[in-house]
């Protein structure tokens, strides 16, 4: 076995690389989490808005208004 101090670093560099590793994954699954909770922010505000815009067109375009029966 040699005890160089090469041979430390190169030990050392291992468990360095790994950790790097852990933090790059549990940031993408943060990230992930993220994304999922926009995304389910960003359906329901477009249900929101089409639903809108189909009852302003509804109301606008086939209901009878008041003046135009007279």
């Amino acid at each position: 076995m040699s005890t160089s101090s090469g041979t430390f670093f190169v030990g050392g560099l291992g468990f360095f690389s790994i950790f790097i590793w852990l933090v790059t994954v549990g940031m993408g699954l943060c990230a992930f989490v993220l994304f999922v909770k926009m995304a389910l922010r960003v359906i329901a505000a477009l249900d929101l808005y089409i639903y809108a815009k189909n009852r302003e067109i509804r109301t606008h375009y086939e209901s009878p208004k008041m003046e135009e029966m007279n």
